[in-house]
């Protein structure tokens, strides 16, 4: 594929002075050439955990497979939705309402930020290797990668904010990054996103938590809400 595009490459600066529409040509198809490499590229970060001569079956020991599925599970709307509502109530019954609706803004925000981008890209689930989970909806972004960073980042950004030692700031908020980073590997593991459905997840689901815990912060230091100590 490679030199097919080279000679044509070669054919187009030859024949420049005679034709001007040429060089938009091979501009339009050097476009193409880099697009297919980076499918190419996308497409091997997904096969690296696939066996070279059984594409449907994952690498490592079949235990491995079964605790890739536990791990993606902690990015599932059961999950989320359970570990979410344990806290709200938590809030609600210490009298943190303002804590509580930020919470279940940044989750139901994001949850509709997810599922209206997946709408409008409908983009198909990779389709050359086996599917070792059930999916339901399109691929990008990733809804697991997405929740799970807005859920596990919120509610290490409110532990972190109990806590005056740096230590346990870290350690929170570290703790929230692990969690979000294992959950979209294992959707790239299991062979039912791209790479580039889970990092566009990352990325929209850090920046969406992010802005929600600015705009509480900013409220916090109005005396709008809550101080978290």
């Amino acid at each position: 594929m490679r030199s097919w595009y080279g000679q044509i490459e070669t054919k187009s600066r030859d024949t420049s002075e005679q034709n001007y529409a040429k060089p938009a040509v091979r501009t339009r198809r050097q476009t193409r050439d880099s697009d297919f490499d980076l499918a190419i590229v996308i497409a091997g970060l997904v096969l690296t955990f696939r066996h070279a001569n059984d594409l449907s079956n994952p690498i490592g020991p079949p235990w491995m497979e079964e605790m890739a599925r536990d791990i993606t599970a902690l990015g599932s709307y059961a999950v989320l939705i359970i570990i979410t509502g344990a806290v709200l109530l938590y809030l609600l019954l210490a009298h943190r309402r303002s804590a509580a609706l930020w919470v279940s803004l940044a989750f139901l925000g994001g949850v509709l930020l997810s599922n209206l981008l997946k709408l409008a890209y409908e983009r198909p689930r990779p389709d050359f290797v086996s599917h070792a989970a059930r999916v339901f909806t399109s691929s990008f972004p990733s809804g697991h990668a997405t929740l799970s960073a807005i859920t596990y980042l919120t509610l290490g950004a409110l532990l972190a904010g109990l806590h005056e030692s740096f230590g346990f700031k870290v350690y929170f908020l570290g703790l929230a990054v692990v969690l979000t980073i294992a959950i979209g590997v294992s959707r790239i593991y299991l062979g039912v996103h791209y790479p580039t459905d889970v990092l566009a997840g990352w990325c929209i689901g850090a920046a969406w938590a992010g802005l929600c815990w600015s705009v509480f912060t900013w409220l916090q230091h109005r005396g709008r809400v809550e101080r978290s100590s």
